[in-house]
């Protein structure tokens, strides 16, 4: 467990280090998978199907706001779908500014949540989309999610029904607006979808809020099991032939996530819970704190020690170290040598000295007996 959180703290400032770089990345990455499922479902205008075409155009969204990355898929769409049928493109267009009205309303930055849910559903995999907005979202993330399986299951239609729509003819121009109609606003199984996944987002996130231990983890079983079960109960109603294998699958898949998302933006040691009481003049307060899980990352210092190579800082060390030591060797010679010469000036002084006293004695000597000569005579 130790090792995880450490990981999780690396991986965290690692994102905040290059978060400059990896935005536009993120959005290269979304963009290019977005315009590339699109051209794998209904690629019908092959100019704008080109894969260096689809690397141009996922470049330029790496550099704008991320809803620019919807219109541009939109307007793909759109072209693909016009040269198809003009009545569909038409259909889908008003679709299209329909969501666009209610996008821009009520979540517009979800922007990713309408990308991710076509790309999630094309791989079998839809269910951890409202799972996850349930935690991390709020109830607006209704609007979003649904957007996103609209046109999930708009691409899904007109690949199917490809054939059925280029064989009416150019007469028929009517009975194309009611196929195309009926087929994307009478698909029973995008009206039970949108219905589901709408009760598990609002679902799990009035659960995560509530004032419970393990709120989240509750959320997230209780999310699940909501979900399965009404998209099972709208199988047997509407007879809408979803896969209850896949969604089994799919449901069990998108709990591992949220889990692994849960371990990094909502982990909780509920064992150190604490609860405070206060009051002020009006009102008294009940607080329960819920300390994080976290581990502080240690700081690895490697240093590179080889015998045959000597780097270049060590060598100005060295040398340094060799300066330093023979300034200190010539101090230490001057310092001896002005001893030296001190001590020889000292002998010198006090052999003189010596001398001078010797001579001054030898002289009142010899005057002293001049003296007891003279009076003696």
């Amino acid at each position: 467990m130790t090792r995880l959180l450490v990981l999780r703290e690396q991986l965290k400032l690692l994102c905040s280090k290059y978060e400059i770089y990896l935005i536009p990345i993120g959005k290269f990455l979304t963009a290019m998978f977005t315009f590339l499922i699109i051209n794998g479902n209904i690629g019908y205008m092959e100019k704008l199907a080109k894969f260096p075409l689809v690397i141009i155009m996922a470049l330029l969204c790496s550099f704008l706001p991320l809803n620019f990355i919807i219109i541009m898929a939109a307007g793909l769409t759109l072209a693909h779908l016009y040269a198809l049928s003009l009545e569909c493109a038409a259909v889908v267009g008003i679709l299209f500014l329909l969501m666009f009205l209610l996008y821009f309303r009520f979540s517009p930055k979800d922007t990713f949540v309408v990308l991710l849910t076509p790309i999630c559903g094309a791989l079998g995999v839809p269910y951890a989309i409202p799972m996850t907005m349930g935690l991390i979202g709020s109830p607006s993330s209704v609007v979003s999610v649904g957007c996103g399986v609209v046109v999930y299951y708009i691409l899904d239609y007109v690949k199917d029904c490809a054939s059925a729509l280029t064989a009416l003819d150019a007469e028929g121009m009517t009975s194309k607006f009611k196929t195309v109609i009926d087929g994307v606003i009478g698909n029973k199984a995008m009206f039970v979808m949108i219905v589901a996944f709408a009760a598990t987002i609002i679902i799990v996130y009035f659960i995560r809020r509530m004032n419970i231990d393990h709120s989240w983890t509750i959320a997230i079983i209780v999310g699940g099991l909501a979900n399965i079960l009404m998209l099972l109960v709208g199988d047997l109603v509407l007879v809408t032939n979803i896969s209850i294998i896949g969604t089994i699958l799919g449901s069990i898949f998108a709990f591992a996530f949220v889990k692994v998302l849960q371990f990094f933006v909502f982990n909780l040691d509920y064992t150190r819970t604490e609860r405070v009481q206060f009051e002020d003049d009006e009102y008294y307060y009940y607080v329960k704190a819920v300390p994080k899980i976290t581990i502080a990352t240690p700081n690895k210092k490697v240093k590179k020690v080889s015998a045959s190579k000597e780097t270049a800082e060590e060598r100005v060390v060295r040398r340094s170290s060799a300066t330093v030591q023979r300034s200190e060797n010539a101090v230490s010679r001057e310092r001896k040598t002005a001893s030296s010469q001190q001590a020889r000036r000292a002998d010198g002084v006090r052999s003189t000295t010596g001398t001078g006293e010797a001579m001054r004695d030898e002289m009142l000597k010899e005057r002293a007996k001049r003296y007891v000569d003279n009076h003696s005579k």
